[in-house]
C-alpha cells in the first residue's frame, strides 16, 4: 500500500495573511485541496493522511467532502516544529500501515506536484526503500571568504549538487524507526531539518527520484502569484 502524509501543520506567518496559507483560496479553491487532488487522482495512492494545524480539522474535512477527496482517511494535529508534525503523522500510522508500505511525505503548500514525479518517487521507494525528489542545481555556488565576507576564493562544482524537496518516500518500518530514533537521541530534528536530512544524519543512504521546477513551495505572496500564473497559463502547442 502507498500512503501519503500531507504536512499542513504550519501557520504560515511569512505569507502575512489572516489564515494559514494552506487554506488560502485561489480561484475558489483552497491551496490544500489543489495539493490533495494531485494525490487523489494518482492511481497508486491508496490512502491520505493530513497533519493539520489545530482548529482547522473540521474545515479540512468539510473541504475534503466538498471536493471529493475520498482517499483522505486520517487528520492528525501538527506539532511545534515541522519535524514534530511529520513525527505525529508517522506515529499515527502505527498499527495501520504495514512494514513494507511506502509512505510518501509531501508539503501541503506544494500544490503542483506532477503525476510523473509522484510515480517515480513511489517506484524508486519500492525498489530501494526510499526516494527523494531532486533536481540538478543550475546556478554557480561560491563559498564566502571567512576573512572577508565580501569576497570568495572557492566554488562548489554544481555538478556535485542536487536540490531536493517533497514528495519523498520511505518504507514505513524504516521511517517509523527513524523518528523514534531521532527524537530519543535528539538527532536531526532541529532547525530546518526534514525527513531526508534526518535520515542522512542517522546514517541512511538516500536515492534520488525525478523532480520538477513547477513543484514550487508557497511561502510568500510572490509564490502565490506564481502559482496563480501556472494555473492560468496556456501551453504552446509548437513546443516539443
Amino acid at each position: 500500500m502507498n500512503i501519503a502524509i500531507i504536512i499542513a501543520g504550519g501557520a504560515g506567518h511569512r505569507m502575512g495573511q489572516d489564515i494559514p496559507k494552506q487554506f488560502i483560496n485561489v480561484y475558489d479553491k483552497p491551496v490544500i485541496i489543489y495539493t490533495l487532488e494531485g494525490f487523489q487522482r494518482h492511481p497508486q495512492i491508496d490512502a491520505i493522511e493530513v497533519v493539520c494545524i489545530d482548529g482547522w480539522h473540521e474545515v479540512l474535512w468539510a473541504y475534503a467532502h466538498q471536493f471529493n477527496i475520498a482517499k483522505l482517511k486520517w487528520v492528525v494535529s501538527g506539532g511545534n516544529t515541522g519535524q514534530e508534525s511529520i513525527r505525529n503523522g508517522v506515529f499515527n500510522l502505527e498499527g495501520k500501515a504495514s512494514a513494507d508500505d511506502v509512505i510518501i511525505i509531501h508539503d501541503g503548500i506544494r500544490p503542483l506536484v506532477d503525476e510523473s514525479v509522484l510515480t517515480d518517487v513511489i517506484i524508486k521507494a519500492h525498489k530501494y526503500g526510499n526516494a527523494v525528489t531532486s533536481l540538478p542545481y543550475n546556478e554557480q555556488i561560491f563559498v564566502v571568504n571567512t576573512e572577508d565576507e565580501t569576497t570568495t576564493k572557492q566554488y562548489i562544482p554544481r555538478e556535485t549538487l542536487r536540490r531536493v524537496s517533497t514528495p519523498q518516500a520511505y518504507r514505513f518500518d524504516k521511517l517509523d524507526w527513524g523518528y523514534h530514533e531521532a527524537f530519543e537521541k535528539e538527532i536531526g530534528i532541529y532547525g530546518s531539518a526534514y525527513t531526508n536530512t534526518m535520515m542522512v544524519e542517522l546514517g541512511e543512504t538516500l536515492h534520488f527520484a525525478a523532480g520538477s521546477d513547477k513543484n514550487i513551495k508557497l511561502t510568500t505572496k510572490d509564490d502565490l502569484e506564481m502559482f496563480k500564473g501556472y494555473l492560468k497559463k496556456d501551453k504552446d502547442n509548437w513546443l516539443k
